[in-house]
């Protein structure tokens, strides 16, 4: 745990016009920060100057079936000057340099949830959180998010909210959200967390994205919210939400 003054790290996040956090990746790391107390400080980047950002500070492209990239979370770690990008590589160099309290980042309950998660509530979310994403983003950033979403999409993003199409993909949805939700609360009599008393990698990806799509709407977050499980997960990682910056 560090005790240090000076920052122990440098998070570089997504900006918004909302000046807090707002990207799920990016929250599962700041979340693992504040549970275990580690110093840092916030840099937003927008969308464009992601690539050219990370770039000078020396990082790689990741590599991903849609070819390089760079992306947010990336951090830099002040103690060893070192540069490390995206969360799966960022949650075990925290964990192995600061070990205490643990963060238990695998699990085989935590990855079957987080499976089934990504594949029904992702499309839910894809949904409803990116076409209004746009909303919370400067002029400069939209212009760069609606080109590269919408190329990817094949359409307009408004028409993700189109003709009772939103209401249809969360219905269609409903009952698997469900069943995963039920698989979250698998060890309730233990504590409230996905493996019991204390929090995993597995919670704060959960919450994380609850607390993502909360800043971009409303709506959505109460949407998500009502279901068992998702609730519980999230009302008991609150306590290292409170610094969003």
């Amino acid at each position: 745990m560090a005790t240090q003054t000076e920052p122990q790290i440098v998070l570089y996040d997504l900006a918004c016009t909302k000046n807090v956090c707002f990207s799920p990746a990016v929250w599962r790391i700041r979340l693992m920060l504040n549970y275990k107390r580690i110093s840092y400080v916030t840099v937003f980047l927008e969308f464009p100057d992601i690539e050219p950002t990370l770039k000078g500070l020396g990082l790689a492209p990741s590599q991903s079936a849609s070819g390089s990239k760079y992306t947010v979370p990336a951090i830099q770690h002040t103690p060893t000057n070192t540069y490390i990008m995206d969360s799966a590589a960022i949650a075990p160099f925290l964990e192995s340099t600061y070990p205490d309290p643990a963060v238990p980042l695998t699990s085989e309950l935590g990855s079957e949830i987080e499976a089934k998660a990504r594949a029904v509530v992702g499309t839910a979310f894809r949904t409803s959180v990116m076409p209004r994403e746009i909303g919370i983003l400067s002029p400069r950033a939209q212009d760069y998010f609606r080109r590269t979403r919408e190329a990817a999409l094949g359409h307009r993003l408004e028409d993700l909210l189109g003709l009772g199409k939103e209401d249809s993909v969360w219905n269609a949805v409903d009952g698997d959200i469900r069943a995963v939700g039920e698989l979250m609360r698998s060890r309730r009599a233990e504590g409230p967390f996905v493996l019991g008393a204390r929090p995993s990698g597995t919670d704060f990806f959960i919450a994380g994205s609850i607390q993502a799509a909360r800043v971009v709407d409303e709506g959505v977050f109460q949407r998500i919210i009502k279901y068992p499980g998702f609730e519980e997960v999230y009302e008991a990682c609150q306590p290292y939400m409170e610094k969003k910056v």
